[in-house]
């Protein structure tokens, strides 16, 4: 398999990854409810419109409209008999835009979770799971997607069946959890533990890493679990710009572009070599994450410490971690009374 990534990253040190998808969509007109990937027939110019402000931006990197599109997320929408054509188009709609420009831009076929659970906690089985990715990597790589892009995992046993389905269809892949649920992915998946994932499969992930989850606060400190636990190895981040805030019935994201560029800063020196945004990142957001790329100098590696006081506190890690200390002390306190 060819690697794209490693030949950019020889070429330009840091890769910036793009933006929002579902966020910037809503911009556009999407409604709540309505499936994106529907939009690369419907609505081709709109997508267009997402992936050329994210290059303009100064992505490298830009991921295909296909995050649901496995037969069994497009089947809420009526659509599960249209896995590859849906998925075939996305990656063509960004190959489009990535061909005209002026730069090397990557173009990543985004694979989501299935929203299924795989047995035996759920009806799905492992075998039902690859199957289902095949399908949708098939057409993704017909469109031209490059890099089978897996990501916003929660099940070790999920990102598994996706990555061996990317191998079986020959397009090389990355996959990243999201740590959302006190420091952990949803099914227990600690930071550290993010490299061994797909160990057997005969091909190595070109990449690993974190995307959404909490905000750009967490999402550094599972950096520096997963840089910690293996320096050398080549790690994603693509953290949400701030943290969600409802206003009304909207939901709206806390990072300014000054707070997404300091992100980028202590992302590059916490040992990731690939940064981007997820939800919230606007088009403004990664220009500001460019400019502090390409003007960044290398500093001292970060604390967690450092993370807290540029970018703001930890909400999910530190709650799980205060937690277990309050509970420590009142094992302690029970000890000291019996």
């Amino acid at each position: 398999m060819t690697n794209p990534i490693d030949a950019l990253i020889a070429e330009k040190g840091v890769l910036l990854a793009d933006g929002a998808t579902g966020t910037n969509l809503f911009a556009m007109g999407l409604e709540a409810g309505e499936a994106p990937e529907l939009w690369n027939e419907s609505a081709p110019e709109k997508i267009v419109a997402l992936h050329q402000g994210f290059v303009d931006a100064g992505a490298d990197i830009i991921l295909t409209n296909s995050f649901g599109g496995t037969r069994h997320r497009l089947k809420l929408h009526h659509a599960q008999d249209r896995v590859l054509e849906l998925n075939r188009r996305a990656a063509e709609i960004a190959r489009s835009v990535a061909d005209k420009a002026a730069r090397k831009v990557i173009v990543a076929g985004s694979v989501g979770p299935t929203g299924e659970l795989l047995q035996p906690l759920g009806a799905m089985t492992y075998d039902e799971a690859v199957e289902a990715f095949v399908e949708q990597i098939e057409g993704l790589k017909e469109g031209g997607a490059e890099v089978a892009w897996i990501e916003t995992m929660s099940a070790p046993d999920e990102i598994r069946a996706a990555a061996e389905a990317a191998i079986r269809v020959g397009l090389p892949y990355t996959y990243t959890g999201s740590f959302d649920t006190a420091g952990r992915t949803m099914m227990g998946l600690a930071p550290k533990d993010i490299h061994g994932v797909a160990d057997g499969l005969g091909e190595e992930p070109l990449g690993v890493g974190a995307n959404c989850g909490v905000g750009a606060s967490d999402i550094l400190a599972s950096l520096l679990d997963m840089s910690a636990a293996k320096p050398d190895a080549t790690i994603i981040v693509k953290g949400n710009c701030g943290i969600p805030e409802f206003r009304g019935t909207e939901i709206h994201y806390s990072g300014t572009p000054e707070l997404m560029a300091d992100y980028v800063r202590l992302a590059v020196d916490g040992g990731a070599s690939i940064v981007g945004g997820c939800c919230g990142t606007s088009f403004q957001h990664l220009a500001a994450m460019r400019k502090a790329l390409d003007e960044h100098a290398p500093a001292a590696r970060p604390s967690v410490e450092d993370v807290v006081a540029r970018i703001g506190p930890l909400r999910n890690k530190q709650a799980a971690e205060s937690g277990a200390m309050e509970g420590e002390g009142r094992r302690e306190r029970r000890r000291a009374r019996g």
